[in-house]
């Protein structure tokens, strides 16, 4: 699914097997072939580790073979700090600004580089050179990325209202809005096609996680009041929960 993080997978795949938003999941064998996930000791160390960071909380009916997990508020925010579209599924957007801005020197070079590998993925736009807007509320990760530490001299960071502007111009020349909309409409195309095939259902699934994934990876997880309700991300959303519900319930054919 083009993710090594054992972290990350964890928590996405209990986001996106949910029924509803904090529904609990069970890591049965479709899931884990799904997600490419084998319920090893380091996996159950891993899930012990979101628990006790409160990510994520453990049922059970005392079975082992029964514990589920489900996602914890802090823990859908630790999925939006690498899929930052969900931040605004259940919360609402405070109409708040960050500007992230940094000046580091070319011999620091180093530095920069890192700042943007740990940022990139925050949902953050150029908006001018060393200038990063997003409406996400990133502030206090940013905080903790960078406090006593080198870069901390070469950063700022502001909060700001939107005094006045054509919204519509700047989200397309932060995030280039029109060309999420056309990735959003080839993912719609490729689940078409992996649908028509006679391919097994959970393998289906799996290939439509895959391609869900590598979209959501570029998609900055903008909020409603910013793109309408009509949106292409929502509506991609929607139709991978009928897909997975459909491809779930489905009975598996009878081999021959």
């Amino acid at each position: 699914m083009g993710i090594k993080d054992r972290r990350t997978k964890l928590l996405l795949s209990l986001l996106f097997m949910s029924s509803s938003m904090y529904s609990a999941v069970v890591f049965n064998d479709d899931i884990c072939r799904i997600f490419d996930l084998t319920l090893n000791r380091k996996t159950i160390s891993t899930l012990d580790s979101l628990q006790k960071d409160g990510f994520i909380v453990a049922k059970s009916d005392g079975s082992t073979d029964s514990i589920s997990y489900m996602l914890t508020d802090a823990g859908l925010d630790e999925v939006a700090l690498n899929f930052p579209f969900f931040r605004f599924i259940n919360n609402v957007w405070d109409g708040k600004w960050r500007i992230l801005s940094y000046e580091i020197p070319e011999k620091k070079r180093e530095l920069r580089d890192r700042l943007r590998r740990d940022v990139s993925s925050w949902g953050l736009g150029p908006w001018h050179r060393s200038f990063w807007l997003t409406p996400h509320p990133i502030i206090p990760w940013l905080k903790k990325r960078i406090s006593d530490k080198e870069i901390e001299i070469y950063v700022q960071a502001f909060e700001s209202d939107h005094t006045f502007g054509n919204k519509e111009i700047l989200i397309e020349k932060v995030w280039q809005k029109s060309l999420i909309e056309k990735k959003y409409r080839a993912l719609f195309k490729s689940w078409h096609s992996t649908l028509s095939t006679n391919q097994d259902k959970i393998d289906k699934l799996q290939l439509v996680v895959k391609d869900y994934v590598s979209i959501l990876k570029d998609d900055p997880g903008l909020p409603k009041e910013l793109l309408g309700d009509s949106w292409i991300g929502f509506e991609a959303l929607n139709l991978f929960r009928e897909i997975r519900n459909i491809l779930l319930t489905e009975p598996t054919p009878v081999q021959a």
